[in-house]
């Protein structure tokens, strides 16, 4: 998983199929779904990227993506298919997630 910020987040959504899980530096059950996610293997085109909201610095991303504005639930996952949000859905669980990339592969 590539820990995403103000220089590498635009360059992320390039990606055919990318996976970005949104959280914060002092949420217990973001960095759960971390450890879930790095232990992962990633299907062959899919980049999965995490952004930690409260890092200084990300203005031009919640500019770019205004929805961000309305997450009030952390973790907080989308999939974008060639820089296109797809779907999106609060909370890990591997399972979840492979059933909604499993649509886009």
């Amino acid at each position: 998983m590539e820990l995403l910020d103000s220089e590498t987040w635009e360059d992320f959504f390039s990606a055919p199929i990318a996976m970005l899980m949104l959280g914060k530096n002092d949420c217990a059950s973001c960095e759960t779904w971390t450890v879930e996610l790095e232990e992962f293997v990633v299907p062959e085109g899919v980049r999965i990227g995490k952004i930690l909201l409260d890092t200084p610095g990300l203005g031009r991303f919640k500019i770019a993506h205004d929805w961000v504005s309305g997450v009030d639930v952390l973790p907080f996952n989308v999939i974008f298919v060639n820089g296109e949000m797809k779907k999106q859905w609060a909370g890990g669980g591997i399972e979840r997630m492979q059933n909604r990339l499993s649509r886009f592969l």
